[in-house]
């Protein structure tokens, strides 16, 4: 009989195993916490799952601290705008930094230190609206205490100014806060239970997002033995079949240990990527998205489309010139290059982009490589022989796609969408790939911010239906907040 077995049958009825509370919970930091009252002992778990004491969850922790350290920076420096920009100098600053611990209570308020531990995954970009708001509140407080001091009061443009970098410094200081507590705490080590695709993409995904800071110690598809466990700060459940006599001790185990539990769905099948969960009081319910986009995002996406773009094209005017001059000096041949790609619905369309390549390089093509043996319709050559020195440059840095800025104003592009493909190659294109063309092709998307050019095809393809299927505006905003951490770090870029 295998261990799993023996687990699911020692604890077929959860009632014996939560009826033994002699283990104190613990705090954050680790400590004994006898608000909290007691939990079941890990002596009572099965032997599968224990593990030696652990000293507590210190990364956190310490996450937190810097992520409040930010926000009290964030505060300060909106004090000395306000001391800047109104009559009242030092006394504005006094009171202003007065009001800092107001920002701490609202960022706690608005779960601005908790995403980090209740996520695998959690950027910055993902609370854009949540510093938003917590921005507007924090401004507010600050300024109603500067209101009921006795100075002058600021003005409505240094509030606003005052929002403005609240937001900005709010940003910035939490990626670089992030950073360094990447660069401080070692990296989480994660057991991963289960074996198969479902284990495989996840250890996949760990590869592809380095952010994640999580490294696997370990890989199983049966219980877990003492010694395979010690050690580990994350377990991942990624097998294909999971039942609650798996998963509820487990699930004791590690909040009793401070170890963190992540499941990914074995029926992804099932679920796919347009669901959401819901509760009806303790009743989960899967919610299916299955109405399409409204057509005032739509009209309200193509509205940030022009204005962006447009706005782009006359501020970027300068680099555009200089880049068009130093393509031209290095070979000969045109600065912008056309070619036919695939727009929504299929409607070919001539994409532009800086020249990257020798004036050749379409005759050369076939010499590199056969569209008809390609296993998927797509390509992508590492170490294209054709491609430029000044070309080399613009693809890591992706400045070679800024003359699309022009395919969005013409409305054959959006900012934002599924990356257009050769004509030749969506030609090749199975009833199943075709959901790709259901919307406009955009500079960037979900491929370029989740791997570039190392996802494979089938990688490709789910990032764009999950991006498709769930279409939003505050997902583009997103999108285009995590390209520029993408460009910077330039992996893929070839």
């Amino acid at each position: 009989m295998s261990e799993r077995s023996a687990v699911q049958r020692q604890h077929a009825g959860d009632s014996a195993l939560l009826g033994t509370p002699t283990a104190a919970y613990r705090d954050a930091d680790g400590l004994p916490d006898p608000r909290l009252g007691t939990a079941p002992a890990p002596a009572t778990l099965p032997a599968a799952w224990r593990a030696p004491r652990r000293l507590g969850p210190w990364r956190d922790s310490l996450l937190r601290r810097l992520l409040a350290l930010a926000d009290v920076t964030t505060a300060a420096l909106v004090a000395l705008l306000l001391a800047a920009l109104s009559t009242g100098g030092p006394a504005t600053a006094f009171w202003a930094v007065a009001a800092a611990p107001a920002w701490v209570l609202l960022a706690k308020l608005q779960g601005l230190y908790e995403g980090d531990e209740r996520s695998l995954r959690h950027l910055t970009v993902d609370e854009l609206p949540q510093i938003c708001l917590w921005a507007l509140t924090s401004t507010v407080a600050t300024l109603f205490l500067v209101w009921v001091s006795p100075v002058t009061p600021p003005s409505v443009a240094a509030a606003v100014a005052s929002f403005g970098l609240a937001v900005a410094a709010a940003i910035a200081l939490r990626v670089v806060a992030r950073f360094a507590w990447r660069r401080i705490v070692p990296r989480e080590q994660a057991i991963i239970i289960g074996s198969g695709p479902l284990a495989d993409e996840t250890r996949r995904k760990l590869e592809l997002f380095p952010d994640i800071h999580v490294d696997v110690a370990g890989q199983h598809d049966e219980g877990l033995t003492e010694a395979e466990l010690a050690g580990a700060d994350r377990v991942i459940l990624a097998t294909q079949s999971v039942d609650e006599a798996l998963v509820a001790p487990l699930l004791q185990y590690c909040r009793a240990n401070h170890v963190k539990l992540s499941m990914i769905p074995p029926v992804r099948g099932m679920f796919g990527t347009a669901v959401r969960l819901n509760h009806v009081a303790d009743l989960p319910v899967v919610e299916y998205s299955t109405w399409g986009v409204s057509r005032s995002s739509l009209l309200l996406k193509r509205w940030i489309d022009v204005v962006l773009s447009a706005t782009a094209l006359v501020v970027l005017a300068p680099l555009l010139l200089l880049v068009a001059l130093a393509v031209r000096l290095e070979s000969r041949g045109p600065a912008i290059f056309r070619q036919q790609r695939a727009g929504q619905d299929g409607r070919p369309f001539r994409m532009l982009k800086f020249r990257t390549m020798v004036a050749d390089a379409e005759d050369r093509l076939p010499q590199l490589v056969s569209f008809e043996s390609l296993r998927d319709p797509m390509f992508k050559l590492r170490d294209d022989p054709r491609v430029t020195r000044i070309g080399r440059i613009l693809r890591r840095t992706s400045i070679d796609e800024l003359p699309q800025l022009v395919n969005v104003l013409r409305g054959e592009m959006s900012l934002v969408g599924p990356r257009p493909e050769q004509v030749e190659l969506v030609e090749r294109y199975r009833p199943e790939h075709r959901f790709r063309l259901l919307v406009r092709p955009g500079i960037t998307g979900p491929m370029q911010v989740f791997g570039r050019g190392e996802l494979t095809f089938e990688e490709r393809l789910a990032v764009e239906r999950e991006y498709i299927e769930n279409l939003s505006l505050g997902r583009d905003v997103r999108i285009l907040a995590m390209t520029f951490s993408a460009v910077a770090h330039a992996k893929g870029a070839y």
